[in-house]
């Protein structure tokens, strides 16, 4: 399967995915844009600027139609992530979301899973003390919109899931290994 891991900041996202690529044996790890950026030489901003994500959004759906021919892959974000940080963004009336519809369509579409990890409440990460929370959770809301009420029609399944760690990683398996 072709499986992105997608949600806020701070959710435990990377930890889900760490303990997947233990337990799939022969998945591959695709790195989230963000760190594949930097390792190219991108210079992100502090806090990310509107650019900083467009490009990591152009960078994660390039990402999915490169790889559309791979199986066993689990992906850290896809461009659905990118949305919601875009959207929640300050100067978000600056992005044109239209513009990129077909784009993101395409891409999530070679996607086989799209686990979404939401702010549970209470939260199970405990938050920095310089996070900001607002962005945090208006992207968590942003992405339980288009993953769960799907407006963009991406037409891909969502696994929500909830729990420790270990209860995330047996919701995945049960789907992954139907």
């Amino acid at each position: 399967m072709r499986i992105a891991v997608t949600g806020s900041h701070r959710v435990g996202k990377s930890t889900l995915i760490d303990l997947l690529g233990e337990e799939l044996e022969g998945y591959r790890l695709a790195e989230e844009p963000y760190l594949l950026l930097e390792e190219e030489g991108y210079e992100f901003a502090s806090p990310p600027s509107l650019e900083d994500f467009i490009e990591q959004l152009r960078f994660s759906a390039e990402l999915l139609q490169a790889e559309k021919d791979s199986r066993d892959i689990l992906f850290d974000r896809c461009p659905v992530d990118f949305l919601g940080y875009l959207q929640a963004h300050e100067d978000a009336e600056a992005f044109d979301l239209e513009e990129w519809h077909p784009r993101v369509r395409s891409a999530i579409q070679t996607l086989d899973l799209i686990v979404f990890v939401p702010i549970e409440a209470p939260d199970r990460i405990r938050r920095r003390a310089r996070e900001d929370i607002h962005m945090r959770t208006a992207v968590d809301e942003t992405l339980s919109r288009v993953l769960l009420d799907d407006p963009y029609e991406l037409g891909v399944e969502v696994l929500t899931v909830h729990g420790t760690a270990d209860a995330r990683v047996k919701q995945v398996l049960a789907r992954a290994i139907r």
